[in-house]
């Protein structure tokens, strides 16, 4: 597959690359928040706002100055305007999770990207939920989900080994039940498309097989799709940018001293070899 990256427009402001909503974090997981936050906007976003709570607010504050903040009753104005949403990283599955995450898909726009993972997943996985909303009606048009296998499992009602056995035939059998762009994280990640576009990705390592590495993908895959990219190629240069910059690390880290955060110090390194 030929990668091509977001055009880069002289005549821009901060509005032209577009404006993330980031849902994720909790009181115990500001990490995620952090992680998947800062890795939107390094690969180009112009806008990253963040909303959680405010314990984790208070920490990612304390570790970046570039990320706009929204308390978590304040966010309804951001779901309208935002031009991509990504929802579920450390979000947790309490009642006030659950609660956010059906606002944001009662009140965003069916043009409006959705980038769901980890707990977003685990909440629609629920069998209650799943009966509630129906992804694949026209009110949502531009869905990816980022399952690892065992959230796959949970998705699709089968054990981990099902999965396991056979990641395509699964990821596509996401994709047909909720209509999404499906990346369906393993060594080899493959990604699958409603109109039976697939890509298997050969960058990445063992190195990347850390907490929070997923957290800095979902926000590679968002401030893509913020820049206008089209969501399953956004989801297939996000992943193929998240494996290169697990190689590049490891090259100077060792396989075993990569951490989530050493990753986006690379995403820069990574653009410039498709420069």
């Amino acid at each position: 597959m030929e990668f091509k990256l977001p055009q880069r427009i002289e005549e821009s402001n901060k509005s032209t690359f577009g404006r993330v909503l980031n849902i994720a974090g909790s009181d115990y997981m500001s990490g995620a928040a952090y992680l998947s936050s800062v890795s939107a906007l390094k690969i180009g976003c112009g806008y990253c706002f963040l909303c959680s709570t405010d314990r984790a607010i208070d920490a990612v504050a304390a570790k970046t100055s570039n990320v706009v903040f929204v308390p978590q009753n304040k966010v309804d104005n951001y779901i309208k305007t935002a031009d991509v949403i990504s929802i579920g990283c450390g979000l947790g599955t309490d009642k006030h999770a659950i609660n956010m995450f059906s606002k944001v898909l009662d009140n965003a726009s069916s043009d409006t990207p959705l980038v769901i993972d980890a707990d977003g997943l685990n909440i629609l996985s629920q069998d209650e939920y799943d009966q509630i909303y129906d992804l694949t009606t026209e009110n949502f048009k531009k869905l990816v989900f980022t399952p690892h296998p065992k959230e796959a499992s949970r998705l699709l009602g089968v054990t981990l080994d099902d999965v396991l056995s056979d990641i395509e035939s699964s990821a596509k059998k996401i994709t047909q039940k909720f209509n999404c762009v499906t990346v369906l994280k393993t060594h080899r990640t493959f990604i699958c498309a409603p109109d039976g576009r697939e890509y298997t990705n050969t960058t990445g390592n063992s190195a990347m097989a850390k907490a929070g590495s997923g957290d800095v993908l979902t926000g590679m895959i968002t401030g893509l799709i913020a820049q206008k990219a089209d969501v399953f190629e956004a989801a297939c240069l996000g992943v193929y940018l998240h494996g290169l910059c697990g190689d590049l690390a490891r090259k100077k880290l060792t396989s075993y001293s990569v951490m989530a955060e050493d990753l986006i110090s690379f995403i820069p390194e990574s653009l410039s070899a498709l420069l």
